[in-house]
């Protein structure tokens, strides 16, 4: 049952809540696909290729085949190293923990659990390089140095992350919260 969704240029956020409880919380990141630039990186990777066939073939121009092919074999490593992510999900079961999932088109995922003990506060930090700006949701863990960032590969906007982030806190907040049932 989807419970909250936002939409975005580049990210769709999906919230959802499963058993009759609702004990169990998701949140997905899915990157959106535009079938638009899938087609216009083939129709440019067409034109390359027959480019440098006019450049061979009718002009003889080896030098200039030479600097497009390198160009093309640049662009299949880049290809072929870059990991194309579906989407990256959060689960949190507040009985257990957190776990991080990295879907991937190929059809891997990768999954991270997190016990709920080891959690000590999640953290909405904002990132600056030379380059860039970004958003990053980070959980501070007990016994570690370093920060665990929650969406490792995808970099969701703000308004993306800050209903993740309250779902964290507030896993946290009633784990540190003391039972007082009288009884």
């Amino acid at each position: 049952m989807v419970d909250d969704s936002i939409v975005n240029g580049r990210y769709s956020y999906i919230r959802e809540s499963k058993w009759p409880v609702e004990a169990i919380d998701l949140h997905h990141v899915v990157v959106r696909r535009s079938r638009a630039k899938r087609f216009f990186m083939r129709l440019s990777v067409v034109a390359v290729l027959a480019n440098s066939l006019y450049l061979v073939l009718i002009k003889n121009e080896l030098v200039t085949f030479i600097f497009w092919s390198l160009m093309l074999s640049g662009l299949v490593v880049k290809l072929m190293l870059w990991k194309p992510v579906e989407k990256e999900s959060v689960i949190i079961i507040p009985a257990l923990g957190v776990q991080l999932e990295t879907h991937y088109l190929s059809g891997k995922i990768l999954r991270r659990f997190l016990p709920i003990g080891k959690i000590l506060r999640p953290a909405l930090l904002e990132c600056v390089t030379p380059v860039t700006c970004y958003w990053s949701l980070s959980l501070v863990l007990r016994d570690e140095d370093e920060l665990m960032l929650v969406f490792k590969e995808l970099h969701p906007p703000v308004k993306m992350l800050v209903p993740v982030w309250k779902a964290l806190c507030a896993i946290i907040d009633d784990k540190e919260r003391p039972d007082t049932e009288d009884g």
